[in-house]
């Protein structure tokens, strides 16, 4: 891995021209001076030894491979984490039915809560103008949207940190010259995905916000926006993860055997059915339809539901009938549980 110096190439072309003319002056101080008066020998002598001392710290030494390889490692291994934590938070919100408390996104601006009662009253208030509180929960008090106010502002307040965790670091990692070309572009790749991921789950929560007059049903955020911000930030942990398992792992070659590349299908392909279970899982969850059926392994008196396929597209059904959606996640469990 190639490392790159602090200095810009304008800068140590310009210390390399004037260390060389340095280097003349010297030879021709020495050449008609040195030879014969032992004291301007012994001063260019000593000069000569300060050069060496203010050019090593001009040039710092470069960093061992494995060092940064560690370190950069190890910071995105400490990332995935994170992410890990931010999806279980996102999925306690979604149970204690927290997410559509906050009803305005501000980066900066929602980072201290309200602090007094007037502050508290004011925010509960916005959050009366909205279709959950209409709906759902109009004889809420003020004590109880504090729970759920807290609870999505923890989400909140933890993704702005795992921004930080990625951005901060890139920074430096990029001056200190940590960061080869390919690991530059995976590094600002990693923060462009975590931008995004937060953009993408105030659209989520925006659906759940708007007034729907033609609809009798549970105000809540669309299942496939849902979806959506689960995927993404599945696929930034696992991004993490194997970035820095790859740097703090060094690969292996091993002899190229038949059974090898049958491991290297089965792995992909298990691993890509637990993602899909996973978004089957969100679906699961944005429609509340692990509520329709509470029985296993029969779906109440059957195997296979009679509505199954009672929507108009049939492709309407995999998407949007909470019936055919839980149905559809337990087949995906089963196949998952028979592989392992």
């Amino acid at each position: 891995m190639p490392h790159y110096r602090t200095n810009t190439f304008k800068e140590g072309r310009k210390i390399a021209v004037q260390k060389t003319c340095e280097v003349k002056i010297h030879n021709v101080v020495f050449f008609f001076f040195g030879q014969h008066n032992p004291r301007c020998r012994l001063w260019l002598v000593r000069r000569s030894q300060s050069n060496a001392v203010s050019e090593a710290s001009v040039h710092p030494a470069t960093v061992p491979n494995a060092t940064t390889n560690r370190i950069v490692g190890r910071w995105l291994i400490a990332c995935s984490g994170m992410v890990a934590g931010a999806v279980v938070l996102g999925g306690v919100t979604r149970l204690t039915e927290s997410g559509l408390s906050m009803v305005d996104w501000h980066l900066i601006k929602e980072m201290k809560p309200p602090s007094s009662q007037a502050e508290w009253e004011a925010e509960f208030q916005k959050y009366q103008q909205f279709p959950e509180f209409k709906i759902l929960n109009h004889s809420m008090t003020l004590s109880e949207f504090k729970f759920i106010w807290y609870m999505e502002y923890s989400h909140r307040m933890w993704g702005r940190l795992v921004g930080l965790a990625y951005i901060l670091p890139t920074v430096y990692f990029w001056r200190r010259g940590y960061l080869n070309r390919g690991m530059k572009a995976c590094a600002v790749g990693l923060c462009g995905f975590v931008v995004f991921q937060g953009l993408l789950g105030w659209y989520m929560v925006k659906s759940g916000l708007e007034e729907k007059p033609e609809s009798y049903d549970v105000p809540r955020v669309s299942q496939y926006r849902l979806t959506a911000h689960l995927g993404s930030a599945l696929v930034l942990y696992c991004a993490s993860l194997w970035t820095g398992l790859t740097l703090l792992l060094p690969q292996q070659k091993l002899p190229n055997a038949q059974q090898i590349a049958w491991l290297r299908r089965f792995a992909h392909g298990t691993g890509g059915l637990v993602f899909l279970t996973a978004l089957s899982g969100a679906f699961v969850a944005g429609l509340d339809a692990g509520l329709v059926y509470n029985s296993f392994p029969k779906m109440g008196n059957y195997w296979i539901p009679d509505d199954l396929l009672s929507f108009s597209p049939t492709l309407k059904n995999f998407f949007e009938n909470p019936t055919t959606v839980q149905f559809d996640h337990r087949i995906l469990v089963k196949l998952n549980a028979s592989f392992y």
